[in-house]
């Protein structure tokens, strides 16, 4: 560890002992280039469902790769929400995640937050696979890594991509929050 991993380790838990609950994310680079990010998705029972992994790459674009299990057939939208929580107790759930990933305050139609609905087929299982250009891992005013976090959002309808805020995709049913790694 080096003199820059040992400061931030120590801050960090610094800031868990303090209480804190938003710690930043720190990017992590592999020997290529490309920034990777990740999530554990879970529903509102607590069980973990699948995953979400983020790669952004050279040219900056990011690389989106989604599987769960245990939905219902059809589509769902799935978003990137501001806040790097997920709470179940809460009612409705998973509120802790705060709203749509919006850095660019898009009023009407597709923004950041946005990802192409989440495809489930009938034995429950869902998959997505995209490449999208509207929010980065590394440093910036659309990173996901910022200080208070973002979080994957599975909805219980499909996104409508007109709706504000939430494309009409009814309620949070999974959710997951993004780290980097």
């Amino acid at each position: 560890m080096n003199i820059h991993d040992t400061r931030t380790y120590a801050a960090v838990i610094g800031l868990a002992v303090l209480g804190a609950v938003a710690v930043p994310a720190i990017s992590t680079v592999s020997a290529g280039g490309a920034v990777h990010a990740r999530a554990g998705v879970g529903n509102v029972a607590g069980d973990r469902i699948g995953f979400a992994k983020f790669t952004e790459d050279g040219t900056g674009g990011i690389h989106v790769n989604v599987k769960v299990s245990g939905l219902s057939p059809g589509l769902h939208g799935i978003h990137i929400h501001g806040v790097g929580s997920c709470v179940t107790g809460a009612s409705p759930a998973f509120t802790s995640a705060g709203s749509h990933h919006n850095p660019e305050g898009v009023l009407h139609g597709a923004h950041a937050g946005d990802l192409p609905n989440l495809v489930v087929d009938a034995e429950g299982r869902g998959t997505l696979n995209a490449h999208l250009a509207q929010f980065t891992l590394s440093a910036g005013p659309t990173t996901l890594l910022d200080n208070n976090g973002s979080a994957v959002v599975v909805h219980a309808a499909q996104d409508d991509y007109v709706t504000d805020p939430t494309g009409n995709s009814g309620g949070r049913i999974a959710c997951g929050v993004i780290t980097s790694g």
